[in-house]
Order: C-alpha cells, then sequence, then structure tokens
C-alpha cells in the first residue's frame, strides 16, 4: 500500500457517529425497542460508542451485542487458505424477537459481509427489523444492500483501500485511504 490520505481523524469520527446516534433514535422513534449488534471486529467499539451516545441522548442504555460472522461467509475457503477459520464468539445475551436489530459495521463495501450478518442474526432469533448503520460507506456494491446510517459517504475507485483504525483496537484514531 502506499500514500496514505487522512480522510477522518477522531473528532470527525466522533461528530460522524454523534450524528448516527440521532438518526437511530429519531428513525426508531427512541431507544427503546432497539439492540445494537457490532459486527466483529471494528463494529463492536463503535456499537459501544454508539450506544454511550444513544443513552446520552435518550436516557436508556439500549442493549448491545457482538456478531462473528466467520462461517457464515461465502467466500470462506478462499479466506482459511486450507486452515480452519478463526472463530471469534457471538455474545448476544438479550432477546431479539420483535426487536429493532441495528447491525453496525466499519466498512460497506460489497454487502456480503452484510448478507453474512443478517443471516447469523436470522439464525439466532426474528427480529421485527434489520437496519444497518456504517462509519464509512465506499460503495462498489455486489449485492443490494445499503446502509440506513452513514457517517461518511467515501466514494472510492477498486484500487483504493480504506483502513478503519480505532483507539480501542489499534490505538490510533482516524480513517485513511490508501492505493494499492
Amino acid at each position: 500500500m502506499q500514500k496514505k490520505t487522512v480522510l477522518l481523524d477522531g473528532a470527525a469520527m466522533g461528530r460522524a457517529l454523534t450524528r448516527v446516534a440521532h438518526e437511530i433514535v429519531e428513525k426508531n422513534k427512541g431507544g427503546d425497542n432497539l439492540v445494537l449488534v457490532g459486527i466483529k471486529t471494528r463494529g463492536v467499539p463503535l456499537t459501544k460508542r454508539l450506544q454511550e451516545k444513544i443513552k446520552q441522548i435518550e436516557g436508556v442504555t439500549v442493549p448491545t451485542g457482538e456478531l462473528d460472522i466467520t462461517l457464515y461467509r461465502d467466500d470462506l475457503e478462499k479466506v482459511t487458505s486450507n486452515e480452519d477459520p478463526e472463530l471469534k464468539a457471538t455474545r448476544i445475551d438479550v432477546d431479539l424477537k420483535n426487536k429493532h436489530v441495528v447491525l453496525i459495521d466499519d466498512v460497506l463495501y460489497t454487502g456480503r459481509t452484510v448478507r453474512a450478518a443478517m443471516d447469523a442474526v436470522m439464525d439466532i432469533d426474528r427480529p421485527s427489523l434489520i437496519q444497518l448503520a456504517v462509519l464509512v460507506d465506499r460503495g462498489h456494491r455486489e449485492l443490494p444492500i445499503r446502509a440506513d446510517y452513514v457517517g461518511k459517504n467515501i466514494p472510492t475507485s477498486e484500487e483504493e483501500i480504506i483502513v478503519v483504525q480505532l483507539e480501542e483496537i489499534d490505538q490510533l484514531e482516524e480513517v485513511s485511504i490508501y492505493e494499492k
């Protein structure tokens, strides 16, 4: 990878997530029937941040969960290259039946991760609604999937890579774009 350009710093990411939290609360008429589910890996800390922002806005602590989609991927044989896939635990300790589930991820690209996440959620329970919130939508969809809530739309070429770094995982807070 070469030529890094920082697109969002920590402050800009915070503002984008605040806006997304307000949109989630507004569209769902509050936070009472919500469950926020982070897609591992970087969707999990984003979920915790959105939970805190919704608590500040509405005064309610929305339940959260963590979703590992490894076994639901349609490219599993390509990803694992003859090794067993590394499984990260799914942890959803709340009943999803008749809830509004908001899936949360860092980057929306082809839509395949989101499709896998929806399959995983449906295997757990039957929510009344599934929505999607992403920090970055970079385009190039292969499936008819779109985010309900987007922190930042960043049109990219296929030769570019979006890298999200979060303090909780990377000890750095920024969204950057690299040329391959």
